[in-house]
């Protein structure tokens, strides 16, 4: 027997329009503990009554949670009814249900969005970073091991034939890395030279040891700061320069250009910028050192009344020659290591802007970073030389 509610006593009066008699949504008691679901369950049929039949549906649930629920006759489902009968049913699917086979489809994607995932144990948000930044530099790491595999590799096939050495490359590298970056080392080295004699004279001075400004400026020079100081500003300078232009050759496609002519880009942009920047730091850190030695001479001229001829005759004395062939050859390791991370960080550039400004800023960072950690490992290390 049927309930004297077929819902339709909240249609608009133009239900008619919608379709024969046949197509009305339907919802009738079958028995105690059954109710049948019929008609056109569509967006149109159910046009101004969801409300009506959701509270219907709802008060059947409450009612008796186990009532058999049979869809069978339904002759048209959309998205809409599904809704409508979901949201009656609780948002679950009712423990009796009988429906037919291409309902499941349009009822799985309530199933599936019904309740959030329970979230996966892992670690805490400041572990998970430290592991993926950990994990990441590892990354680099071995990546630049394997790009000096491959330089060493092509270094010994470029000896055994000398004419695929680009010579013009090595010398366009050494004069901006090395001749156009000697005016801002000049006026940073000279002002750098200058500060720390002016504090050192003031602390000298107050215990009559004006002449030991001589030993620890040029031993601090030409040992350390010149060269660290030089590979520093190249490093902002050159490094960002050599990785951006890298760059924008992966971005024009002119990488790819070369490798489908089968041109190693080791030997024709990493060995030139590599040889090149190895070549010409020496020079800039023996420039910049010149330099904090001339402003550290002024300084102590001023502070101290010392003599310039008499800095210059005390200099060679109290330096061992030792520093500057130290300061020297970490400047050659230096150079190379910055053009490595340069070329690195340049093969790397995904074909976009932005990945090419990270790149470049990634870059200068390792660059200064690593040169400042080498620096303190030829500090322990060699601690007992030329002292």
């Amino acid at each position: 027997m049927t309930d004297a509610g077929a819902l339709s006593p909240s249609a608009p009066p133009n239900a008619a329009s919608a379709g024969p008699a046949d197509a009305e949504p339907r919802l009738e008691r079958s028995g105690a503990r059954e109710w049948r679901v019929s008609g056109d369950w569509t967006l149109l049929a159910l046009r101004g009554r969801y409300e009506a039949f959701r509270q219907r549906i709802a008060g059947a649930m409450a009612e008796a949670p186990d009532t058999l629920w049979d869809l069978r006759g339904v002759s048209r489902l959309d998205t809409a009814g599904a809704l409508t009968l979901w949201q009656g049913w609780g948002q679950k699917p009712p423990a009796r249900l009988l429906w037919q086979p291409e309902h499941v489809t349009l009822f799985a994607q309530f199933m599936h969005t019904g309740a959030p995932p329970r979230p996966k144990p892992g670690l805490r948000p400041g572990l998970a970073r430290a592991s993926l930044s950990l994990l990441a530099f590892a990354r680099h790491g071995v990546d630049v091991v394997a790009l000096l595999g491959r330089l060493l590799l092509d270094v010994g096939h470029v000896l055994r034939r000398p004419s695929l050495i680009g010579w013009r490359e090595i010398s366009a590298n050494v004069f901006r890395t090395g001749a156009q970056a000697l005016p801002i080392t000049a006026l940073v080295g000279f002002l750098v030279g200058l500060t720390l004699s002016y504090l050192i004279s003031k602390q000298l001075k107050t215990y009559g040891a004006d002449i030991f400004v001589v030993n620890i400026l040029g031993l601090a020079v030409l040992r350390e700061l010149g060269p660290l100081l030089g590979a520093i500003i190249v490093a902002g300078r050159s490094g960002s320069a050599m990785t951006a232009q890298i760059g924008v050759m992966r971005v024009t496609q002119e990488l790819d250009a070369l490798s489908v002519m089968g041109i190693s880009h080791t030997v024709r942009l990493v060995l030139p910028k590599v040889v090149a920047l190895a070549i010409s730091l020496p020079l800039v850190a023996l420039w910049t050192s010149a330099l904090m030695l001339l402003g550290g001479m002024a300084a102590a001229g001023a502070q101290l009344k010392l003599d310039p001829t008499q800095f210059l005759h005390l200099l060679p004395s109290v330096v061992e020659p030792v520093n500057l062939w130290l300061g020297w050859t970490k400047s050659v390791l230096f150079g190379g290591l910055i053009a490595l991370l340069a070329c690195h960080f340049g093969l790397r550039v995904k074909p976009n802007t932005e990945s090419l400004g990270q790149s470049v800023t990634q870059s200068v960072v390792t660059a200064i970073t690593l040169v400042i950690v080498v620096d303190a490992v030829f500090a322990v290390l060699f601690s007992n030389v030329g002292i």
